[in-house]
């Protein structure tokens, strides 16, 4: 695969952006995530893999409205960037590639 490595948790992580697009923040990629994977996943965690993903340019961020439920602190929301849909499809495609390449023998 060319470009960017990702590690698997990253991957998730970003698969979880693209899928709460316009929602995306570490609470909700945390529920996304244990919702998808059964799983269990720890904040800090997906706020540490959401800085690497920026720092590669697979998302970026911006400082949401005030809520009152946050106490008028405002929620870093994250969008997946072209870059970001480029990674998932390379991904996506290796992945396949690789399950087509399984001989049918094994599943017998």
């Amino acid at each position: 695969m060319k470009g960017t490595y990702l590690g698997e948790f990253e991957e998730v992580v970003l698969l979880a952006v693209a899928i709460r697009s316009g929602d995306a923040y570490g609470a909700t990629v945390v529920t996304e995530i244990e919702q998808q994977m059964k799983r269990s996943v720890n904040l800090g965690a997906v706020h540490s893999a959401l800085n690497r993903l920026g720092e590669k340019g697979l998302v970026t961020s911006e400082l949401g409205g005030m809520t009152a439920e946050r106490g008028g602190r405002r929620k870093r929301l994250y969008s997946v960037t072209a870059a970001g849909r480029r990674a998932l499809e390379e991904i996506r495609q290796v992945r396949n590639q690789m399950w087509e390449s399984i001989p049918n023998t094994i599943w017998m």
